[in-house]
């Protein structure tokens, strides 16, 4: 006899809930998480230097991320949710 295994699984989904952008980006305080991969770093500051010059955010901090298959980790979460009003997120090959 012959055994058949069905190598599929079902997908879990998950609801994400996104905030509300800002209607601007002046005076907010722009948090920037790379990911490690090569140049994320050097993009994500030059998008935030753009934020600055043309939507008058009032600085960028960026945080790096340990890897770029993980989530960033909780000490980047609670320093941006202390320290910054919106954040992106970014990467780089």
């Amino acid at each position: 006899m012959i055994e058949l295994l069905d190598p599929t699984a079902e997908v879990a989904t998950q609801t994400i809930a996104f905030v509300d952008r800002p209607a601007s980006l002046e005076g907010k305080r722009v948090g920037l998480i790379e990911n490690t991969k090569f140049n994320s770093d050097r993009l994500l500051a030059k998008i935030g230097e753009i934020l600055k010059a043309e939507y008058g955010a009032a600085d960028w901090k960026l945080f790096h991320k340990h890897n770029a298959s993980v989530p960033a980790h909780d000490e980047i979460i609670a320093e941006i949710r202390k320290t910054c009003d919106v954040m992106v997120a970014g990467i780089g090959d």
